[in-house]
């Protein structure tokens, strides 16, 4: 090393032999290249402007995506098409992110024990989706699902959804006063399985 290099108050030398200097530096430069990335996103059409026909979801489809949630399915199930033409044969259009603006949170994944359900909507009919729900076996021998018979029972907690619904309008779901009012009895007398099959039903139905 040259006595120029040794006499430089900041080398590469100090650098890497300071841990903690080390520590900041690498977190100064994530924390910039994560802003560059992330900041733009949140002033592109593209991305905050939901897609046309989209609208946020009923109180049952609602329902529906929190028991998807509670249930675990996404750690089987992806929701998210990649625009490759494997992908996009097998599972149709790929996703866009007009598709997700009213998605708190997204439920995209990246593990698929299970085929992606983004464009599951319409494909099946509803006693398709009731009978592979109950016991996937009976549809697809070959199926390594686990079973969902108690949602055919259990009924919706029809109390919860109007609280859900306020809160998603605080993040920017527009929904009105009067969709919230009717939430209760949207969703009054309805099995978790009802509800489930209808956020199903309704999955990637605006994009094809």
């Amino acid at each position: 090393m040259s006595n120029h290099d040794k006499k430089s108050g900041f080398s590469h030398e100090k650098i890497e032999t300071n841990s903690f200097l080390m520590v900041v530096l690498i977190l100064i430069t994530v924390a910039f290249g994560g802003l560059v990335e992330i900041v733009p996103l949140f002033f592109q059409k593209s991305t905050t402007e939901p897609i046309k026909g989209l609208q946020p979801y009923t109180a049952v489809q609602l329902a529906g995506r929190d028991i998807y949630t509670r249930e675990g399915c996404y750690n089987c199930h992806s929701q998210m098409i990649r625009p490759f033409r494997a992908e996009t044969l097998r599972y149709g259009h790929y996703s866009v992110a007009g598709e997700f603006v009213y998605d708190h949170p997204f439920q995209w994944g990246s593990k698929r024990t299970g085929p992606d359900l983004h464009r599951v909507g319409g494909k099946y009919s509803d006693d398709w989706q009731r009978i592979h729900l109950i016991n996937p076996r009976d549809l697809v021998p070959e199926s390594i699902m686990p079973a969902y018979p108690w949602l055919e029972t259990a009924i919706v907690d029809a109390d919860a959804i109007p609280a859900n619904m306020r809160a998603l309008r605080k993040v920017g779901v527009p929904y009105t006063d009067e969709q919230i009012a009717s939430a209760a009895a949207d969703v009054k007398g309805k099995t978790e399985l009802d509800a489930l099959i209808a956020y199903l039903q309704v999955l990637g139905i605006h994009l094809k």
